[in-house]
């Protein structure tokens, strides 16, 4: 029987997802996890893959990985448990044995959370309108395909909490193609640019490509298919990493307030100076 997993993972150890030699990565984790639970012997054989390939850094929250297995029971109640705590399931779903999941997705929904707000978010907003329908993107993207034509089917910017987020759909993306993307909307919000400058570039008429922005604040957020996925919930040791992470980053925000709200509270250079002609 063919399997396919909703997946999740947090990005920061793993280099990629795709399997590399000696090197951590998320396809390497969970195939080793599956011949652990003799789900699989070969990888190959049990035609494993996943809908798309995240680079070092990135995040994903639905992710598709898909295999063949002769015992999908086993599968389908273990996998979520053995999964390392940076890897977890968020559904599953029987499919036809010629399931691909990277060419059987209809979509794939991609989150820029930038790291420091460009500014402008409305303009940036407006600037991504130019995104969508059929462009080129050579200039924005990492290196040139056979085929740099893409299709965007929705780009939006918007303020979530203290984040600008830049959210994007299409029916596949180029090498880096959304940090991209994202780079030459943060340069709309800082001023730097106006948003007719993505049209040139979208008309090829940069002078190089755009680098890339960081890769920390990207995330794989849903990869579409025409059938659901059953619900399958993270495990418990997936849920406190995640728990224990969020309060790490909260921690680590109040620490940082403060320190910066009790440095505003030191008295200024004149004061000290008054001060300390007064000692003896």
């Amino acid at each position: 029987m063919r399997l396919a997993f909703r997946i999740g993972y947090w990005g920061d150890e793993f280099f990629g997802s795709q399997v590399q030699p000696e090197v951590r990565t998320v396809e390497g984790d969970v195939a080793e996890v599956c011949r652990r639970l003799g789900l699989f012997d070969d990888p190959r054989e049990a035609r494993f893959s996943f809908a798309g390939r995240t680079d070092r850094g990135v995040h994903a929250a639905g992710q598709v990985c898909a295999f063949t297995t002769a015992e999908p029971e086993r599968a389908v109640a273990a996998l979520r448990y053995e999964l390392p705590a940076d890897i977890w399931t968020t559904g599953w779903a029987e499919v036809d044995d010629w399931f691909s999941p990277r060419k059987e997705a209809t979509a794939r929904t991609y989150r820029y959370f930038f790291d420091e707000h460009p500014g402008d978010t409305a303009l940036m907003d407006l600037a991504a309108e130019a995104f969508l329908g059929e462009h080129d993107f050579t200039l924005l993207s990492r290196r040139s395909e056979r085929n740099p034509v893409r299709r965007v089917h929705a780009a939006r910017v918007f303020d979530e909490d203290d984040f600008c987020v830049f959210e994007v759909t299409a029916e596949s993306f180029l090498w880096n193609m959304v940090r991209c993307m994202a780079s030459a909307l943060a340069a709309v919000g800082r001023g730097d640019e106006n948003p007719g400058w993505i049209e040139e570039i979208l008309r090829g008429e940069g002078e190089r490509r755009l680098p890339a922005a960081p890769s920390g604040g990207l995330i794989l957020a849903d990869v579409a298919y025409p059938f659901p996925f059953t619900p399958l919930p993270p495990s418990p040791k997936a849920e406190r990493a995640l728990i224990r992470r969020e309060r790490e980053f909260t921690l680590k925000k109040r620490v940082s307030a403060t320190l910066h709200g009790l440095s505003l509270d030191l008295p200024g250079e004149e004061q000290v100076d008054d001060e300390l002609r007064d000692l003896p």
